[in-house]
């Protein structure tokens, strides 16, 4: 059997009530391959198991493994020894994450969730905890992280997975660029959302109205609006500055909505150039025209300029 190809993998470990749940579902979140609880006599056959076909691209994703005293064979000297085997034979990058926290903080939390301790299903937790260090303490002394969770809550642990082991191109968030009509409905799933109704209207131009902001000359129509420039600018140094917070935040997907009367021309062409703008700066956007290929109807942008409202 060919060597497996070398991967990077994380080993999670800890103290019951620490936070490795959290920490590995952080690391799930971030795109890296996730497994819980798995016999370490069961982690070369995992290495070598081939990806399924078509999903060739899964290979590259990290590996985050979870284990703890409650594992099926558990002995910390032999998970050291075997872990720096598979370093030595295969080459991965291994490395090591202890979760730490004090006995009070962790009685505490097992006493408000109403859990027993894993090793002291009878006695106190006390107990479990104290038998629970000893087993422990071989990863512990020889693990590359150690993070104390004594003070963090939930966020604040995640945040600093994320700093951690957040690999480029794995923890961004998906970003989808939405345009849209305000008169066929508000999406749902916006994050952000601009009202683009105050620039000049193609719609009520003869020969624009037909066409969509993806037209040359519907581009530069709207452009000419006095307002155009500053606003657009504006609007995209403020997303310049907002995309890598949500990024921080752990957030999975980001949309971000360009909305219009119609959806067909104005938020249409904002959106295009917000796009293009993010990928020169570095993000990955999608970008989706709900409402481009309706189509126009005067009843819908309500108000002719300098003429009565449309009738319905």
């Amino acid at each position: 059997m060919n060597a497996p190809t070398p991967k990077t993998i994380l080993l999670v470990s800890g103290l019951s009530g620490a936070g490795k749940t959290t920490a590995l579902k952080t690391l799930e979140d971030m795109g890296w391959e996730v497994v819980d609880n798995l016999p370490l006599l069961l982690l070369e056959r995992l290495l070598d198991t081939p990806v399924p076909a078509g999903h060739e691209n899964l290979d590259d994703r990290p590996l985050a493994i979870g284990i703890d005293a409650r594992t099926r064979g558990f002995n910390a000297n032999a998970i050291v020894q075997r872990i720096k085997a598979l370093r030595s034979r295969h080459g991965h990058d291994i490395e090591t994450l202890f979760l730490d926290c004090s006995d009070m903080e962790l009685e505490r939390r097992f006493a408000e969730t109403r859990r027993r301790h894993p090793l002291a299903s009878d006695r106190p937790a006390a107990h479990g905890l104290a038998r629970e260090r000893e087993l422990t303490e071989p990863i512990r002394r020889w693990a590359t992280h150690v993070i104390d969770t004594t003070s963090l809550s939930s966020n604040g642990l995640q945040q600093e997975i994320r700093n951690r082991f957040s690999r480029e191109g794995l923890s961004a968030p998906v970003l989808t660029i939405l345009s849209f009509g305000f008169s066929r409905g508000v999406p749902l799933n916006a994050d952000l959302m601009f009202d683009m109704r105050f620039l000049r209207n193609p719609h009520w131009d003869d020969e624009l109205r037909p066409r969509t902001g993806l037209d040359p000359e519907v581009s530069a129509y709207i452009a000419e609006d006095p307002a155009y420039e500053e606003s657009v600018d504006r609007i995209e140094q403020l997303l310049a500055m907002l995309l890598p917070r949500y990024a921080d935040s752990g957030k999975s997907y980001v949309t971000i909505a360009f909305g219009c009367t119609g959806g067909r021309h104005r938020s249409v062409h904002v959106a295009e150039r917000v796009a293009k703008y993010l990928q020169q700066a570095g993000f990955s956007p999608t970008v989706s025209h709900r409402n481009m290929e309706s189509a126009p109807q005067d009843a819908l942008e309500k108000r002719r300029p300098g003429g009565p409202k449309a009738q319905s």
